[in-house]
């Protein structure tokens, strides 16, 4: 077997291009497919689509290796390893929609010599579910573990590396694994049902981390304590570490929202409750909504005030606004009879249509001017820098800061003269 082996990825989103980008920088041909044709065209003429740190400059500096095409023969025919990275979103019923999986699974046939290496988020049972209708093809269960923002590090820097096999798909369970080797990181082999509960369970644990939190959080509030020293003294504890413990407004994005919600509706689909989740995913929805009251509490009545919205994206480095919080916001604030302006870096094009009728801004202090207050949403680093007890202040009508993230200097918040609400403090 050559050390470099040519790759298909088929799906060419947030997940299936930064590993196409990816396996290209590690040296190797890679046939990435999809069904979109402007998509092909612009990637091939190397416009990336999306905003994540470093990816636009992989595809650049691979262009040689990675070959955009909308053929699935052509990729059936110059890569064994097919990396399946389409999309899986929630149904109606909470249960994932696999449409976009067996659209791939129609064209890919029954070939000994090919492997459906699952990349995209699947219930429990997908992998036997395949093997049990396409028994001849391979099938590996290859869940990922990016995060939006720092994916390319995360790709090229893994902590785990995770491979779900079944009996006769080892031999291709071991050809993904030399492809990840060079990269380092724990390598967990495993059999696919369990590869595939990983990924959920990781997302769902990480998701309750944050609500747990956030619940302090509120708690904090009312008790006088400060939900950012409580965060601090429980994460030196080696048993809960500090990561996922930044009280906010609630957690988005494509993943936990998604995932939390799959993982609830599969154990509801076997007659189990699980009343955990249950809770994350209510504790999640009423924090977006906490805001609003606190407004309320400097405003009075939100009817025709001005308020914005700094940051759409559910998270710096990222233009994704899933299940954004600003989403939520917007509409809520809305619904209360305020005009919401907003304003983030690089999200806002792709938020406009969603926003209602909240006003789109070129800046953060075109936003700012003449509100009456303002909600940091999304921890921007520019944020940080604005002028605050200078030129922001100055603009708005009443200096009323909500830091939804705890992002700002309190201390000197309060200095300059603003009414200052963090989260927990």
């Amino acid at each position: 077997m050559p050390d470099k082996e040519p790759i298909g990825v088929i799906g060419v989103g947030w997940v299936g291009l930064v590993t196409a980008a990816c396996f290209a920088e590690l040296g190797h041909e890679v046939w990435a497919r999809d069904i979109i044709p402007e998509k092909v065209e612009s990637l091939s003429r190397g416009e990336v689509p999306i905003h994540e740190p470093g990816l636009a400059e992989l595809v650049t500096k691979n262009a040689e290796r990675l070959h955009f095409t909308t053929d699935m023969a052509a990729t059936v025919s110059n890569a064994q390893l097919l990396f399946c990275c389409v999309d899986t979103p929630p149904t109606y019923s909470g249960d994932a929609d696999l449409s976009r999986v067996e659209a791939v699974l129609a064209e890919l046939g029954d070939s000994k010599d090919h492997a459906l290496v699952m990349k995209s988020t699947v219930p429990v049972g997908t992998g036997r579910s395949i093997k049990r209708r396409k028994p001849d093809i391979g099938y590996v269960s290859a869940p990922e573990f990016l995060k939006e923002g720092s994916a390319v590090d995360d790709f090229m820097n893994p902590d785990r590396v995770v491979i779900g096999a079944n009996g006769g798909s080892e031999g291709f369970a071991d050809r993904v694994e030399r492809l990840y080797s060079p990269l380092g990181g724990v390598m967990v082999r495993t059999d696919v049902a369990s590869a595939e509960m990983v990924k959920l369970a990781s997302n769902a644990f990480l998701a309750t981390k944050i609500s747990f939190i956030n619940e302090i959080a509120n708690v904090s509030e009312d008790l006088g304590a400060d939900v950012r020293e409580v965060a601090r003294g429980m994460g030196l504890d080696d048993r809960i570490g500090p990561k996922f413990l930044q009280a906010g407004i609630g957690y988005g994005g494509s993943c936990f929202p998604k995932d939390v919600q799959a993982l609830k509706q599969l154990a509801g689909n076997t007659g189990y409750h699980f009343q955990l989740l249950t809770a994350v995913i209510e504790v999640n929805e009423l924090q977006k909504r906490r805001t609003i009251g606190k407004l309320q509490k400097h405003l009075g009545s939100l009817v025709g005030k001005e308020i914005a919205l700094l940051g759409v994206a559910f998270k710096p480095n990222t233009d994704d606004i899933r299940e954004a919080t600003s989403l939520v916001l917007a509409g809520r604030l809305q619904g209360e009879g305020a005009h919401v302006r907003v304003y983030d870096p690089v999200a806002t094009d792709r938020a406009a249509e969603l926003l209602g009728g909240a006003t789109v801004t070129a800046s953060a202090l075109e936003a700012i001017d003449g509100a009456d207050a303002v909600v940091l949403v999304t921890e921007w680093p520019e944020f940080r820098e604005l002028d605050w007890a200078g030129e922001v202040k100055g603009r708005l009508r009443n200096p009323v800061v909500v830091d939804g993230r705890n992002f700002l200097d309190r201390e000197a918040l309060r200095e300059a003269g603003f009414t200052y609400e963090g989260i927990g403090r």
